[in-house]
């Protein structure tokens, strides 16, 4: 099986579309601070509305993740990175959508609640960010027919053209990072 997954003009589109959601969320939390620090309620909601649709672009973005996922062979170290870099995402998504919800009926009021869950939400896709690189820029997966899909972890020190040592533990079967 390829490892190409779902591409538009030769290039993936979950890494096109993934950008939008990341910055709107993002960037709430960013709107949100600026409305803590000025008393001013329109700050929280324009983040209300980044919210709305960061959630909405990233269950877009997810689709075209998924169909990538559904590509990389089974088996592989990156499999198994791509299902902690979706299951995280998911959990992102939840965290926001949560942190919307808690905003009703007042999108210009915001609890300190659903603030932490946006902040959590954010700290999150810093790792699930960084777990994205890992299936593009060191495993190539999405970039490249050839890619190296079982490839070490990039704070390994090892090069990316090594393989991954398979290993068990316990019963289970596994790849070293």
């Amino acid at each position: 099986m390829s490892n190409q997954g779902a591409k538009l003009f030769g290039h993936p589109i979950h890494q096109m579309l993934i950008v939008f959601p990341l910055g709107l969320l993002a960037t709430s939390v960013i709107f949100d601070l600026i409305g803590f620090g000025t008393g001013n309620g329109k700050w929280a909601e324009i983040a209300f509305w980044m919210i709305a649709a960061g959630v909405i672009g990233g269950l877009v973005a997810a689709v075209f993740g998924l169909i990538d996922w559904l590509a990389i062979p089974t088996g592989t170290r990156a499999k198994s990175v791509g299902l902690w870099h979706a299951v995280g995402n998911v959990v992102v998504l939840a965290l926001f959508a949560v942190a919307w919800f808690m905003r009703q009926p007042a999108p210009d009021v915001l609890p300190r609640s659903s603030f932490a869950f946006s902040v959590v939400g954010v700290l999150l896709a810093l790792v699930t960010g960084w777990l994205g690189g890992e299936l593009v820029d060191r495993l190539g997966i999405g970039v490249d027919k050839g890619a190296h899909a079982d490839s070490p972890n990039s704070l390994s020190g090892r090069p990316a053209s090594e393989q991954a040592r398979p290993q068990t533990h316990g019963g289970m079967s596994g790849y070293a990072r």
